[in-house]
């Protein structure tokens, strides 16, 4: 998609639509991606392009959990996979937006903005997967009122990152 789109709108269109036929099934995300911190929340890094051309990334949100992130002005497709995740400009701004389940939204580059995602529910985990045009965990991204190190994923040893080297290994006549 990254190499064949011609414009940020293109890759917005094409990725919205891919990401929506993903969604139609809850069962290809493995486990460690989808792991909730007891009343916190973390983002795990499923894929990581070579090219730092995107990224692709999981929020985990504990019941009634948030989390508060500024976030450099790349592109993003996000989709809800399980419960729903309140996005709301972390200033208090009106233009909150909910993600649930199945439904998928883009955002255009160019905003450099910091924002909270909040579990909408108290009483189970919410779950949305964001494809970011650039690797973001390079960029500077922290959690919203931190100063020092960039705000990092969740991976353990256990749990790298998908690359296109794994996946191909992975893949079988």
């Amino acid at each position: 998609m990254v190499e064949l789109a011609e414009s940020e709108r293109e890759i917005l269109m094409i990725g919205s639509d891919l990401l929506s036929r993903l969604l139609a099934s809850d069962d290809w995300l493995p486990p460690v991606f989808a792991a909730p911190e007891p009343a916190a929340g973390r983002q795990f890094q499923i894929y990581r392009d070579g090219m730092e051309r995107f990224c692709v990334v999981s929020t985990v949100l504990a019941g009634g959990a948030a989390l508060i992130v500024d976030q450099p002005g790349v592109w993003e497709i996000a989709g809800g996979v399980a419960g729903s995740i309140e996005r709301r400009p972390s200033d208090g701004a009106v233009g909150a937006r909910l993600i649930s389940a199945g439904a998928v939204e883009t955002l255009r580059s160019g905003r450099c903005d910091g924002f909270r995602l909040s579990n909408a529910h108290d009483d189970r985990i919410a779950l949305a997967i964001h494809v970011y045009g650039g690797e973001i965990g390079r960029l500077d991204r922290r959690a919203a009122g931190q100063k020092g190190a960039p705000f990092g994923y969740a991976n353990d040893q256990s749990a790298p990152p998908y690359d296109i080297f794994s996946i191909q290994a992975d893949i079988r006549d």
